[in-house]
Formats: structure tokens, C-alpha cells, sequence
């Protein structure tokens, strides 16, 4: 997978791609989804092995190795996803594994998979991504990632609750319903049980960084989906994820995505 990526992954990518029957490794400095699409692959991380098809995913910690193969004709869906580019919570991926995905998922799969089928190079610069690519993969990224939190966080935050003593998933699913209010960590760290300190420190270690940090991001990242209805004005969506005004909505996402939301919607399909 390396050769997809010579450089460091500064944002999120998805790409088809079809593995040749040949066993290859890889590692690398980002975290990896692998989605089954059509066939099977057989994929070994950190010497635990799995065949991936049209209902299962493999999740890839940063730095895991991972040998892999195709069995027969295959094409998978996968998603190259840098520490912190997305909201998810880091401890999603503090081991590799491989999940079920339900009908649901697998759709939207199908969905994201054939959009990048036509998601190539601009012509005339084959090695860069033009702003409407970088505008698929950032959708892409974050409609993908929104639904596994649903359907496998589930599982995941339960296992990991009783060895880490926070629900990452639930907390995720909470601050999803709520995305419009202030964020108050008191009633958050009620609601999961614990008292204010020992819930900071408890989400900094599920997530990766502070809950208000983690907040910014999940706005802007649902904003991305909610950008692409155009029945919904601007001013509509700042408030519904949280902003107080169309002003500070604009300049947040200006700043992370490198465009205005007025501009990032405009961009063709």
C-alpha cells in the first residue's frame, strides 16, 4: 500500500483498490480501514489473520504490520485515515481486528465505492489532488467513519469500557445528539458516571485530545455531510452543528478544510 502513498498522509483518502494473489506486506504511519467490497482477501495483522469480504472491515493501528493477499477477483474500499484528521476516537484503533459490518454500511460502501471509481486524477496533474478529490475524500472520510462508530464503536466501546472505564462509542453517540448545544463536560461526565477530573483525563486517553477539541472536529466533520443538501442555508447548518453564527461557522471550517463552506459546496460533483 505504500506506493499509493510515498509521501507522509497529511488528510484522509478512500481508493478502490484489488490485491494480486502474491502475499505483500506494509506498514504505515496512519491508520487503515479495509472495507470488503466484491470477492475476498486474506489480510494478517500483527499475525492475526482474517478473510475479508463484502460484510467484514479490517482496522489497521498506525504502525501495525500487515501482509495481505487477494483470493481470486476482489476490489476492496479502503480508507487511509492520518491521527487526527477525522473525529474518531483513538483508542478505535488500539488494536487491529477485524469487524462484521451490517446491510447498512455495506450500502453506503457500495455508495462511496462507486463515486471513486470516478474520482481520479485531474488531467494535466496526475500527482495532485484538485480541490473537488480532496472535497470526496474529506465526505468520504467522515460519512464512512460516522457510520462504523455507529454499527462497530458499539461493540468496540463496550469492550473496551471495562478495561479502560470510558464508553468511547457512547460518548460519541452522545455528543452527536447534542452537537447544537454547548458542550457542558459536568453533565457529560455525569451522564458516563464519573466526576469532572477523572472524565478529562479518561477522555483525553479514549480520544486523543480534550473533549472540547474533539467537539470542534465532529462539528465540522458532520458539517461536511450536511453541506451537500442544498436545501439547507449556511446560517442553518452553523447553528445545527453547534456554531453561533454563520461568521465563526465559516471561519472554523475555512481553517481546517482550506475553503469556506460557501465555496466547498459550489465545487462540482
Amino acid at each position: 500500500m505504500n506506493p499509493h502513498h510515498p509521501a507522509p498522509v497529511l488528510a484522509p483518502g478512500v481508493e478502490l483498490r484489488r490485491y494480486g494473489a502474491i502475499e505483500e506486506t506494509d506498514l504505515h504511519d496512519f491508520h487503515q480501514i479495509v472495507l470488503g467490497l466484491d470477492g475476498e482477501m486474506e489480510m494478517t495483522v500483527d499475525g492475526q489473520g482474517e478473510r475479508i469480504d463484502c460484510c467484514s472491515a479490517w482496522l489497521i493501528p498506525a504502525g501495525a504490520r500487515h501482509d495481505y493477499m487477494g483470493i481470486g477477483d476482489n476490489r476492496q474500499l479502503v480508507l487511509d485515515l492520518p491521527s487526527a484528521a477525522l473525529a474518531v476516537p483513538e483508542r478505535l484503533f488500539d488494536s487491529a481486528r477485524a469487524v462484521r459490518v451490517d446491510p447498512a454500511l455495506a450500502q453506503l460502501v457500495r455508495q462511496i465505492a462507486q463515486r471513486a471509481a470516478t474520482a481520479g486524477p485531474s488531467p494535466g496533474h496526475p500527482d495532485l489532488l484538485d480541490v473537488r478529490q480532496r472535497r470526496f475524500h474529506w465526505d468520504a472520510s467522515a460519512r464512512l467513519c460516522a457510520a462504523l462508530l455507529a454499527q462497530t464503536g458499539i461493540a468496540a466501546g463496550a469492550a473496551f469500557e471495562a478495561a479502560a472505564g470510558l464508553d468511547f462509542a457512547r460518548i460519541d453517540r452522545w455528543l452527536r445528539a447534542h452537537l447544537a448545544e454547548p458542550l457542558r463536560i459536568a453533565d457529560l461526565a455525569a451522564h458516563c458516571g464519573f466526576g469532572m477530573r477523572r472524565f478529562h483525563q479518561l477522555f483525553i486517553d479514549a480520544f486523543g485530545e480534550t473533549p472540547h477539541r474533539y467537539l470542534q472536529r465532529l462539528r465540522l466533520d458532520t458539517a461536511l455531510t450536511l453541506l451537500a443538501d442544498p436545501r439547507a442555508s449556511l446560517s442553518e447548518i452553523a447553528l445545527e452543528v453547534g456554531f453561533g453564527d454563520q461568521s465563526a461557522f465559516t471561519h472554523a471550517f475555512t481553517r481546517r478544510f482550506g475553503l469556506a463552506p460557501g465555496q466547498w459546496r459550489a465545487l462540482p460533483h
